[in-house]
């Protein structure tokens, strides 16, 4: 026997790769059916053995083989989406890019403000990331920095693709920096267009676009991209967008992405009247932070050495008792 599925969604995590199974039926939400997971299989070589594993334990799950129409998936296995942002005031400029990155479900391993130098740039190659998001000036303003900091990357031992989100009126001298050096290069609106103002989306976008073009970050991940349908987005990317449509069902929210290497917050909401009289710049809807020492797996001795042997010990035994922790628990823990 046979189960029909109208969506098959596979996230590929660092250390568990689930597949949730979907049907809708008519004139109703999709109907949750049932998910299989497998320990990723990164360290096998092929991140395909770990997503065929949790595709067998779903359907050992409903006790059906199944049949769908559409694939989709996102992951997060071998770190994940790893970038850089530089721009030209930290909390304008450089910030506008780190928000960019972090929506669109990148770690971002370093942020510069300002001229780079050599010593950044050495910094940099040791980060070694998967896309570089350079940004600086509002439209038709400061130019000089973001065209230093171009000529830099131009010109540093790295491979990885360049996303431009800076002043407009420096578009066509960076296209041409790039150009004659063989790199690649992506243009977007600017991050930062005028002061006051953030326009974030369509950076957020492109990333997620540059990730699934262009970075092969597990082995066997260019197989997968043979299975599924449209495009394979950081996890945390699509728990954003996800985030952001139950906003609209739900309100204003926060929701927490407890991860095998990291644990993610992020929230969709409007700035209080009270809070938005407080800012000094502006905030995108949509925010996200990362807290890469608070991980279930990856990062289990750092959270292990903040609650100390007594607090493990007393949350182990909860857990066994099948109660679970209380907040007193955990707040003594801690």
């Amino acid at each position: 026997m046979t189960v029909h599925l109208d969506a098959l969604v596979a996230e590929i995590g660092s250390t568990i790769t689930s597949v949730s199974a979907f049907r809708r039926l008519e004139d109703t939400s999709p109907e949750f059916l049932g998910q299989g997971s497998a320990a990723t299989s990164v360290l096998e070589g092929d991140v395909r053995i770990g997503l065929e594993n949790a595709i067998a334990d779903l359907e050992s799950t409903l006790g059906k083989k199944m049949e769908y129409d559409n694939f989709l998936a996102s992951s997060s296995a071998a770190g994940g989406l790893r970038m850089s942002v530089h721009g030209l005031v930290k909390d304008m400029t450089a910030r506008a890019a780190r928000e960019a990155a972090l929506g669109a479900g990148a770690n971002v391993r370093m942020m510069t403000a300002g001229r780079m130098r050599k010593s950044d740039v050495d910094v940099l190659v040791d980060v070694d990331p998967n896309i570089i998001l350079l940004a600086g000036g509002t439209d038709y303003g400061e130019r000089d920095t973001a065209l230093h900091n171009a000529r830099l990357l131009v010109a540093a031992p790295l491979s990885c693709p360049v996303i431009y989100a800076g002043n407009i009126q420096n578009r066509e001298e960076v296209i041409r920096l790039f150009e004659s050096a063989g790199r690649r290069l992506y243009i977007v609106d600017n991050v930062y267009p005028g002061i006051d103002e953030l326009d974030v989306e369509p950076a957020r976008r492109i990333i997620q676009n540059v990730f699934e073009e262009h970075i092969s970050h597990a082995p066997g991940m260019e197989h997968i991209r043979e299975m599924v349908d449209g495009t394979i987005i950081p996890t945390p990317g699509a728990v954003m967008e996800g985030a952001k449509l139950l906003r609209s069902r739900l309100g204003d929210l926060c929701t927490l992405d407890v991860g095998g290497a990291t644990t993610d917050v992020h929230t969709v909401c409007e700035d209080s009247e009270e809070y938005g009289r407080l800012l000094t710049s502006p905030e995108p809807l949509a925010k996200r932070t990362v807290e890469g020492d608070l991980g279930t797996y990856v990062s289990r001795m750092s959270v292990l050495n903040t609650v100390g042997d007594a607090g493990a010990r007393r949350i182990a035994k909860k857990m066994d008792s099948g109660t679970g922790p209380t907040e007193e628990d955990l707040v003594w823990a801690v």
